[in-house]
């Protein structure tokens, strides 16, 4: 893959921006806390790649820190969005990307 993570990152900020699911206030800092996978007891999916992913990535990259290589949110992703009457397959494509940039292995893509 390519592309660099930043325009992936970017990639999944105008994915959420189109879907109309881009938040101007974010959730508390009580939701931001959780330790479950995704804060999934707190947040939606959606919420968890704007307020958790995206920042926590970005940081990482105007630190020039390594970015992590063991990454798996593209099945998530697919499950989060199964039930949605919304056309998610951008956004699924944009993580699915990110999954790859940085674990180095092809993701399996849902039929």
């Amino acid at each position: 893959m390519s592309a660099e993570p930043q325009i992936l990152l970017h990639a999944i900020e105008r994915e959420l921006k189109a879907l109309s699911w881009w938040e101007s206030v974010p959730p508390s800092a009580r939701a931001l806390a959780s330790t479950e996978p995704f804060c999934l007891d707190t947040l939606s999916f959606p919420q968890w790649l704007q307020f958790v992913l995206l920042p926590r990535m970005q940081a990482l990259l105007d630190a020039g820190a390594p970015l992590p290589s063991r990454i798996s949110i593209y099945p998530m992703a697919v499950e989060s969005f199964k039930p949605l009457p919304e056309d998610t397959a951008g956004l699924e494509e944009a993580i699915a990307r990110l999954d790859e940039r940085l674990s180095g292995q092809p993701v399996q893509r849902e039929a």
